[in-house]
């Protein structure tokens, strides 16, 4: 049914440098460099992601000595504007000091050890705690302790009763900090990151949507799930016809790595299938699956109906679970498509038809050309130097331990963190970061939209087809959480090569663990 073994040492179809030698426009020199992770597959222990004593380790060695984005710039755009930052039971302010300046204090009052703010705020002057009334100026200096003849020793050392800070730094247009006050600066940290964004560096962007999702699963199963394209073929049947997701190119440089995942190409796994056409196809439900030839079509509330080729009918839940008919397993992933919570308005949106294609150019030409000016009315004239590769592929990387910004013109940026001090549930955060019109400043960010553990992705509409595809995503997750317990031999394997970045991450991470 799929492409499985090729007798090479990829999978079958175009390469992804193949793809770049047609490109009609040159392509940025990084994007050329084949820079591999050395063979061999990874072995996790399963408890990695639910032991409790596990999390502590990452807590100390990781969360309290490893630079981590914390937020954007324009989260916090005037002086005195402050953020709360948490990371496992650790609590950080950010705050605006100057016009162009940031600090980082831990969000603890240093009389009793309650949260000095339970929320971020705007034009602050001062930090005092709600509790006792001490009070520190926004530079973190001590400013009042009521009563202050009571202690003594406070009195002696006030300098010594400055909120304690972390260092920080900045990349386009993001602060990050590290809680190490030993720590290489974050420069050195990221190495040569910003050469993977030739076109529309980072600084060049603004948040226009911030979503952030609790999921029951470890913070690392969900980041591992965006962070291959290996499980497009199970997870995103929708998707297969337009990507090339098994030639995917993975490349790892430092502290971070990179996937790019050609699009406007068929996936390998279709090779010798030839497309049926479908009567009145639409785009969110009623497609037929790349695969197997079955029409899933939305037929009401949680029903949907998988008619085969011989015109036979049987119909499933929304999740996939059988209700009657011949036929009595479905892929739920597609179930869930079309069946499932649809975008407002999108029910009866058609498929997009393929663009003519002109003798002398291919399909990935003629996509780029619309794609370029589109941005054009924002970007001017740097559209004309930009690569087919650039507007159309997708581009991602992980920088260690949890930043995920997308390449290119792509807007998408991830963060995953866990949620609290439970290594068994995590907050999944998705932002967009566009393009920033020519000759304007950056508009003012997104607010972020909070969703609950049961909450749909759909709900956050701003992020469009993306939220119908998260939900394809998220569905497997706390399912693996619940398997890695049941796992009789207690333990992960990721592909040699498939899943490059995160047996790159889990090689940092045991540095990072085994570290004194």
């Amino acid at each position: 049914m799929v492409e499985t073994l090729t007798g090479t040492n990829r999978s079958a179809g175009i390469s992804y440098k193949e793809l770049l030698e047609q490109d009609s426009h040159p392509v940025p020199e990084l994007y050329k460099v084949d820079a591999p992770l050395p063979p061999g597959p990874t072995i996790v222990p399963a408890e990695q992601y639910y032991s409790k004593e596990f999390h502590d380790l990452e807590v100390e060695k990781v969360w309290k000595r490893c630079w981590q984005m914390a937020c954007h710039e324009d989260d916090i755009p005037e002086v005195g504007d402050y953020l709360k930052y948490d990371i496992a039971n650790l609590s950080f302010l950010i705050v605006r000091t100057g016009e162009d300046a940031f600090k980082s204090f831990y969000n603890v009052c240093l009389h009793r050890g309650r949260l000095l703010k339970s929320h971020g705020g705007k034009k602050a002057r001062e930090f005092r705690c709600s509790f006792h009334g001490w009070a520190w100026n926004t530079d973190g200096s001590l400013k009042e302790v009521p009563c202050e003849w009571d202690f003594p020793t406070v009195s002696e050392n006030r300098e010594g009763y400055g909120l304690p800070e972390t260092k920080v730094g900045r990349w386009g247009g993001f602060v990050f900090i590290n809680p190490d006050l030993d720590a290489e600066p974050l420069e050195d940290f990221l190495g040569n990151l910003s050469d993977q964004f030739p076109s529309l560096p980072y600084e060049r962007r603004y948040k226009s949507a911030h979503v952030a999702k609790i999921l029951r699963c470890n913070w690392k199963i969900a980041q591992e799930a965006f962070s291959e394209a290996y499980h497009v073929i199970a997870t995103h049947p929708t998707i297969l016809g337009g990507i090339g997701d098994a030639n995917t190119q993975y490349d790892v440089f430092g502290n971070y790595c990179r996937a790019i995942s050609p699009n406007f190409t068929p996936s390998p796994h279709l090779m010798g299938n030839d497309p049926l056409p479908l009567d009145g196809a639409r785009m969110y439900t009623k497609l037929r699956h790349p695969l197997t030839g079955h029409v899933y079509e939305k037929m009401g509330e949680d029903l949907v109906h998988v008619t085969q080729a011989n015109g036979d009918v049987s119909k499933f839940t929304a999740g996939g679970e059988y209700i009657e008919g011949p036929m009595t397993h479905a892929d739920p992933n597609m179930c869930d498509w079309v069946g499932g919570k649809q975008l407002p308005g999108t029910e009866e949106v058609p498929l997009m038809p393929e663009p003519d294609v002109p003798d002398g150019m291919n399909l990935r030409q003629v996509a780029a050309a619309g794609v370029r000016e589109s941005f054009r009315k924002d970007l001017g004239d740097i559209m004309d130097n930009v690569s087919d590769s650039e507007l159309l592929d997708s581009i991602y990387l992980t920088v260690f331990p949890n930043f995920h910004p997308w390449g290119a013109f792509h807007r998408i940026v991830y963060r995953f963190r866990p949620h609290g001090d439970n290594p068994e549930e995590c907050i999944m955060e998705c932002m967009y970061l566009s393009p920033t019109p020519e000759g304007q400043s950056r508009p003012p960010a997104a607010p972020v939209h909070h969703l609950g553990p049961d909450d749909d992705w759909v709900d956050a509409d701003e992020l469009g087809m993306l939220a119908k595809v998260f939900n394809q995503d998220v569905v497997n997750m706390p399912e693996v959480q619940k398997g890695l317990k049941a796992m009789k031999n207690g333990e992960v394997i990721f592909a040699n090569y498939g899943e490059t970045k995160p047996r790159h991450f889990h090689m940092l991470l045991d540095e990072w663990i085994a570290k004194p």
